[in-house]
């Protein structure tokens, strides 16, 4: 599969993930989060950045219990709960954070427990 951005063609899997995650930049997250039906809040925005800056100081997509921290962080307590996290991303961290973020296909389901 494709995905048109601008001028440019990425490739992704039959999910629509990047198979290249050096391609992204914020109009493919646009692009993606769009067909997505994710309005991008601050506090996607937050989620999708942090997956990136980890992404590219350590090589690893992070797990959830490190998004719920830094939502904690940002937002308060309040928001810092799985429910505000599958709210944010309906259909799991690991499906839509990440594949927004330009991650390829996370191995590690565990990202959504």
């Amino acid at each position: 599969m494709a995905l048109q951005v601008n001028d440019k063609v990425l490739d992704t899997d039959e999910e629509g993930f990047l198979l290249d995650p050096s391609e992204w930049d914020l109009d493919v997250a646009r692009i993606i989060a769009e067909g997505e039906n994710l309005d991008m809040t601050s506090e996607r925005w937050e989620v999708v950045n942090f997956v990136r800056e980890h992404f590219d100081e350590r090589g690893t997509v992070p797990e959830a219990r490190h998004v719920l921290k830094l939502l904690e962080q940002k937002f308060g307590k309040e928001k810092a709960t799985r429910k505000f996290l599958q709210d944010l991303f309906p259909y799991g961290y690991g499906q839509q954070a990440c594949k927004i973020a330009g991650m390829r296909k996370p191995r590690k389901l565990m990202l959504d427990v």
